[in-house]
């Protein structure tokens, strides 16, 4: 039995602890939001937060996150989720919005160690998950738009 935190709710899963954690959050737990892409880690649209980290959970195993807390896109109930979210619509960022999962968890990453990332910060962060549609400017402008409103938060 391996165990987990997933969305802050208790997880016990009998599975193989070789499985991705990607099909264990869509197979086993129905959370379909974290999305399939290249299987190999290089696109980052299966990114979720693990212990508060972006990570690739297609090429993460189930063992390598026992015990520790996932979080998906389902899950990012934050302040600096929600800033994001309503980042994203402001902006009008999503075009096809088969990477924003992996956009938005990645950008929740760097707000939460960084909440005033400047520009060159949210780029080298935002490298990591692919865009199809090409959309790298108004997701730039939206995790700006985040972070100045988390930084008029803190004030």
């Amino acid at each position: 039995m391996i165990h987990l935190t997933v969305n802050n709710a208790r997880v016990a899963l009998e599975l193989d602890p070789e499985t991705p954690l990607l099909w264990v959050l869509r197979d086993h737990l129905g959370l379909t939001g974290t999305k399939y892409s290249c299987g190999i880690g290089e696109c980052g649209a299966c990114r979720v937060l693990l212990d508060g980290e972006a990570v690739n959970s297609c090429t993460l195993t189930l063992a390598e996150a026992a015990g520790k807390a996932v979080t998906t896109i389902e899950g990012l109930d934050s302040p600096t989720g929600r800033a994001l979210q309503h980042a994203w619509v402001q902006e009008d960022v999503p075009q096809c919005g088969y990477c924003q999962p992996g956009q938005i968890i990645t950008a929740a990453a760097l707000l939460e160690s960084n909440p005033r990332a400047d520009e060159n910060q949210i780029n080298q962060a935002m490298t990591g998950v692919l865009c199809r549609c090409g959309t790298y400017r108004a997701i730039g402008r939206a995790v700006r738009r985040a972070a100045g409103e988390m930084g008029h938060e803190q004030k």
